[in-house]
């Protein structure tokens, strides 16, 4: 393969990919819905602006993301807040005009009388009363006195007397802060139901689903879904038909290294300085790995109540708003941490000299990691507890899933990010003299670099922005790291180990990466507009979401076509052809560091492929958007990929610096099996088919009802939870115990550095 003109290749999916999230970064500022004043008919004010960009804080300040969401986007313990609102307006309407028809008469409504009822309120819902010029909506006289009635609710379901309250009891308590909630969510569920200016449906398309507020999908949904489905075929027929020319110099096993490193060069390896001081990151990355799991069986316990079969239940101390957090960023912080030391670690592979002061960087960065893990983990505890007063936002909890960071803790991580770059470039700057801009080093560089300029989406929404706009700039942050340039980390890592398990070369490397950069740019750039279907974006970003998701799942056929290669490539390097020899074979010395990397191929494909794409199609995603499918994807995707990479880099870099004598094969390779049989039975238990009857009741229900406490609550649901604890124990006490103890009690197990 003659690389020498690629650089179009790739230069034309980046500048097509920018230009797209350009645009759509445009539509989503021109078109996002107004936050007006809402009065009614006579005038009197019911909603200010002011009110609801209140209410967004407190939304925020509260971490109420952690347990329901916002136009489908959060947590799935609780409610959506838009659908609920939504619902209870509607429901508000329809008892207002139907008292006001029985008024001085003792007869009931006939079923006619309310049929007609139901069609106003549909049309009241349904027409966009905004004015711009005044920048008011004038709410019909069924519409005022529901927001009346939404400011009860939200008082009865936050102080703790109402079926569908939150628990525990009095989680906020201050009456204008619960008003101001409430104007947040009437203001939400007014952009799910009125018809986008022009448009004949609303800025959310007609989401959330609920024919009893006149929400039902749209023409445009189900036209994307197909035509969605025909891009998929077609793109995969093309690039099939790409790959079967090239995948003879393409391939894994394109150059396939007759040295692969074996268990005698592992035990004589000499570690550098650098690469012995990434052991305590690892060791720090498991025992959040071991933190996370715990703060996920406290955030399942507000599910189910298990500790108060122990006379105590815990989400009195701890709420689930404070446990989900930490579940969340502990999984991406100890993740991270294993990739930042992972790439570290592979520096004097490339240039055995290091730069000075080098170590003394690397130490520099654990303890600022250190210290917005400790961070992290305070602010997310006192700042729902409104422990941190006008500080919540700096030190606490931004209040965004997933940038869960105080703002504090979230400038120091991009600090780290920084050094981060700056360590890397200084360890390949020497071997990249006279070397090609594919230079396996130069990916590493590319893709450190790249993450760092990302993140730096994650500080563009402040407080006060439009929470469309925001949630714009959220999904960039997490889309582009998680789906996108994660995604070519991910390679770049995989392959550099490969090269230096001494099983492909590094052209094939070079190679491999390139083309799965390609692949994954390209569809996962412009694939990032299939989370913005229903936060009122407008339909152009549906149209490109609908065709792009379905492309991104392309790559990860293409690598399980691989897998089977990918699985046997020690044995072809080792020139054994026996079905065992990957088994038998002992001489390969980093089989259980390989294991990980077989099962990133395995979650890659049925995570992130099967999963993600069953949910990706708008008419599907139109239903199941915020449901338990995906939190099903999720789970199987950050733990199956991710996580199995991370791991894959704790042990390949461990058995470089821990002495032979004190490697314990069969512990890892057990701890292996459990952590991915347990996640595999948490999926299969829990999370598909809670996803599966979830998705059920929307349909036949409404959205509402399955993102309701009755639902969550009841039998069906509850069983399906509580069999997640069979793959739980499994994947905790046989998975990650075991690997937490292997790596703490191997710190005074380290090799000497070289002098």
């Amino acid at each position: 393969m003659n690389i020498t003109n690629w650089w179009k290749y790739l230069l034309a999916v980046l500048v097509v990919g920018a230009s797209g999230v350009i645009f759509m970064g445009f539509r989503t500022y021109k078109d996002a819905p107004p936050k007006p004043d809402f009065v009614s008919s006579s005038g009197k004010e019911v909603f200010m602006p002011a009110s609801i960009g209140r209410g967004q804080l407190v939304f925020q300040k509260y971490a109420l993301m952690e347990y329901g969401s916002m136009f489908g986007d959060g947590a799935a313990r609780g409610p959506d807040f838009t659908a609920e609102a939504l619902h209870q307006i509607a429901v508000q309407m329809n008892d207002y005009y139907g008292r006001e028809l029985t008024s001085g008469r003792s007869e009931e409504l006939t079923q006619i009388e309310k049929d007609g009822i139901s069609v106003r309120v549909k049309r009241e819902l349904k027409t966009n009363y905004y004015d711009r010029e005044r920048g008011i909506v004038v709410l019909t006289e069924g519409q005022a006195y529901a927001a009346e009635r939404l400011v009860e609710y939200y008082r009865s379901k936050f102080k703790g007397d109402h079926r569908e309250s939150f628990k525990p009891a009095g989680y906020i308590t201050d009456e204008s802060e619960l008003e101001d909630l409430a104007a947040f969510f009437f203001w939400g569920a007014w952009v799910c139901a009125a018809e986008r200016p022009g448009g004949e449906s609303s800025y959310t398309h007609n989401w959330p689903y609920d024919e009893y507020a006149g929400n039902i999908p749209t023409p445009s949904v189900i036209l994307w879904s197909v035509i969605g489905l025909l891009f998929l075929i077609f793109g995969l027929g093309a690039v099939l038909c790409v790959y079967g020319y090239y995948a003879r110099s393409a391939g894994l096993q394109s150059q396939v290294n007759e040295k692969p490193v074996n268990s005698e060069n592992v035990s004589s390896y000499v570690p550098a300085a650098g690469q012995r001081a990434t052991y305590k990151f690892f060791a720090v990355a498991v025992v959040m790995f071991f933190l996370q799991i715990v703060a996920g069986v406290l955030t399942i316990h507000d599910f189910v109540g298990f500790t108060t079969f122990f006379g105590f239940d815990i989400s009195e101390y701890l709420q689930i708003t404070i446990t989900r957090s930490w579940h969340v960023q502990l999984s991406l912080l100890w993740i991270s941490i294993c990739w930042i030391a992972g790439s570290i670690f592979t520096l004097p592979s490339i240039h055995r000299q290091e730069p000075k002061h080098q170590v003394t960087l690397i130490n520099v960065l654990f303890w600022l990691l250190v210290t917005v893990v400790v961070g992290m983990l305070a602010g997310c505890f006192m700042g729902p507890k409104n422990m941190l007063g006008d500080h919540w936002r700096l030190l606490g909890n931004q209040g965004w899933e997933f940038v869960e960071l105080g703002k504090l803790w979230q400038g120091f991580l991009f600090v780290a990010l920084i050094i981060w770059a700056v360590i890397i470039y200084r360890g390949v700057k020497p071997a990249l003299k006279g070397q090609s801009a594919f230079f396996l080093p130069y990916w590493i560089l590319y893709s450190v670099v790249a993450i760092a300029v990302l993140f730096m989406s994650g500080f563009v929404a402040g407080p006060n922005t439009n929470f469309v706009i925001a949630d714009f700039w959220r999904w960039c942050f997490i889309h582009m790291w998680v789906e996108c340039f994660f995604e070519v980390f991910t390679t770049v890592i995989i392959a550099c180990y490969l090269v230096f398990m001494g099983l492909i070369t590094r052209q094939a490397a070079a190679r491999v990466i390139y083309l799965a950069t390609l692949l994954f740019l390209g569809s996962g750039l412009l694939g990032i507009s299939h989370n913005f279907y229903w936060n009122a974006k407008p339909a152009a970003l549906m149209a490109m979401g609908s065709v792009f998701s379905t492309l991104q799942v392309i790559p990860l056929i293409l690598l399980t076509i691989e897998v089977w290669k990918f699985a046997r490539v020690p044995d072809y390097s080792l020139g054994r052809r026996s079905e065992n020899a990957a088994v038998k074979g002992t001489s390969f010395g980093f089989s259980e560091a390989f294991l990980f990397l077989i099962a990133v191929n395995f979650w890659n494909f049925f995570g992130a492929g099967i999963l993600g794409l069953i949910i990706n199609l708008p008419i599907i995603n139109y239903f199941e958007h915020g449901t338990y499918l995906t939190v099903n994807h999720g789970h199987a995707a950050l733990m199956g990929v991710y996580g199995n990479v991370s791991i894959a880099a704790v042990l390949f870099c461990s058995r470089h610096l821990i002495v032979s004598g004190r490697w314990n094969v069969r512990l890892l390779r057990s701890s292996f099996w459990a952590i991915n049989v347990g996640l595999l039975l948490m999926v299969a238990l829990d999370t598909f088919p809670a996803g599966i009857l979830q998705f059920k009741s929307v349909v036949e229900n409404g959205y509402w009802v399955a993102r309701s406490q009755e639902f969550i609550l009841g039998g069906p649901f509850q069983v399906l939870t509580w069999m997640r604890a069979v793959g739980g124990v499994v994947f905790f006490v046989g998975g990650v115990i075991p690997l937490l103890y292997f790596m703490i009690t191997r710190l005074n197990s380290l090799k000497a550095a070289m002098n």
